[in-house]
């Protein structure tokens, strides 16, 4: 096996399906019903997904904590057992699924809409025709790529575009309510990240 060409193969996959990633309104939906929910309503973004999806919702969760909007990840298991109860009525739910139909996440939108009707969701997915995207007031979509692993099975390119749709929402939601970097180093009190953000630009 050549390293380097499977590197880079895998490089210009990843690559191309990042660029090939739809453009649309639903981001502009997506962040203002974000900033409505956890800067005017003062409720928090609730992340949640199953397996390598929910390691990318968790990683979602915690960035969008970092940065000034209050996030909590919730596993999808866990909520059948009590920890719904984290919701409050003027959150809003972020949901991942590449597949649009994982048993847990389909079942946790019941649930949680059962506690709260009128609880807000978005959600991230590559089947824009599933029913998680369909009972969703925003779907992102991920473009439909193949995944890199050469089974053509484990979560690979799907879980990129994931990570940067994510970004991609932390990011203006940043812009959106106007975050510092004095708002940063509030939230860094440790670390690099937290020295580095006291500096002086």
């Amino acid at each position: 096996m050549d390293i380097k060409l499977t590197m880079r193969q895998i490089l210009d996959a990843e690559s191309e399906a990042i660029k090939s990633i739809p453009i649309s309104d639903q981001y502009e939906l997506a962040v203002n019903m974000i900033v409505d929910a956890t800067s005017n309503r003062h409720g928090k973004l609730v992340t949640s997904g199953m397996g390598k999806a929910g390691q990318i919702a968790m990683n979602i969760a915690t960035t969008f904590a970092s940065t000034g909007t209050p996030a909590v990840y919730l596993h999808p298991s866990e909520a059948q057992h009590g920890d719904l109860g984290v919701i409050q009525p003027d959150d809003i739910l972020l949901l991942v699924s590449n597949s649009g139909r994982t048993r847990e996440i389909v079942e946790l939108i019941d649930l949680a809409h059962n506690l709260y009707p009128q609880l807000p969701l978005i959600v991230i997915t590559g089947k824009p025709e599933s029913r998680l995207a369909k009972a969703a007031d925003a779907c992102l979509v991920t473009a439909d790529a193949p995944e890199v692993c050469p089974l053509g099975l484990t979560p690979t390119t799907s879980t990129t575009m994931m990570t940067v749709i994510g970004d991609i929402l932390v990011v203006c939601v940043m812009k959106a309510i106007g975050f510092t970097r004095n708002d940063y180093a509030m939230r860094h009190h440790g670390g690099y990240l937290g020295n580095l953000s006291r500096k002086k630009e």
